[in-house]
């Protein structure tokens, strides 16, 4: 019953990350902000930290840049974060070294 429950979780995350990215560039930045503070709640409720890590730098991203192009990355890796089942800081890290990576930072 606790692997459906987290089933329910993980699919009701993809489904507002693609909700996000379907918008593309039409949100308002509030309303984005809004969503992507959603994900990060949910994360932070169920310990996916990868998740809530990765939709708390893209919410500081978007403080500090507004929104572009560079959303659709932190969306993928976001995307992928929600299917990896590994725990731990490490993963964590590891999914923030990939935006990095990705952003050329």
């Amino acid at each position: 019953m606790k692997t459906d429950a987290m089933m329910l979780v993980r699919s009701d995350l993809l489904d507002r990350i693609d909700a996000i990215a379907s918008q593309g560039g039409h949100l308002k930045l509030a309303a984005l902000c809004e969503q992507v503070d959603a994900i990060r709640h949910i994360a932070r409720v169920y310990h996916l930290d990868p998740v809530e890590q990765m939709a708390s730098t893209l919410e500081s991203a978007l403080a500090m840049d507004g929104h572009g192009a560079m959303i659709l990355s932190y969306l993928d890796l976001m995307r992928d974060a929600v299917g990896c089942e590994a725990v731990g800081p490490h993963v964590s890290t590891a999914y923030l070294a990939a935006m990095s990576l990705r952003m050329g930072a």
